[in-house]
């Protein structure tokens, strides 16, 4: 009897922990376009981006798609330097 109460315990720990792993890869991302403000100098000049501007990217990458559907906003971020940058940051533009 004591086979199937510790399987079960080892089940219900394992549920725990890809619980808990799947929170903390959940983390929500607040979208909001003037978190990229730290670009705007590297997007408009074509100068190197900076740390906390490659930070920002990688941050709001799961933001980009929603950018790019505001036509307001897709101006900004549907260019040439922009997509320099992400590559230059190491993030990869997304395919909306």
């Amino acid at each position: 009897m004591k086979t199937p109460y510790t399987a079960v315990l080892a089940a219900a720990a394992v549920v725990v922990v890809l619980l808990l792993a799947e929170a903390e890869l959940s983390t929500a991302v607040t979208c909001s376009p003037t978190e990229l403000s730290p670009c705007v100098s590297a997007i408009t000049t074509s100068s190197p981006p900076s740390r906390l501007c490659c930070s920002k990217i990688k941050e709001q990458k799961p933001c980009l798609c929603q950018y790019l559907g505001n036509p307001n906003l897709k101006k900004f971020v549907n260019t040439p330097n922009a997509r320099k940058v992400a590559s230059t940051c190491g993030t990869p533009f997304p395919k909306c």
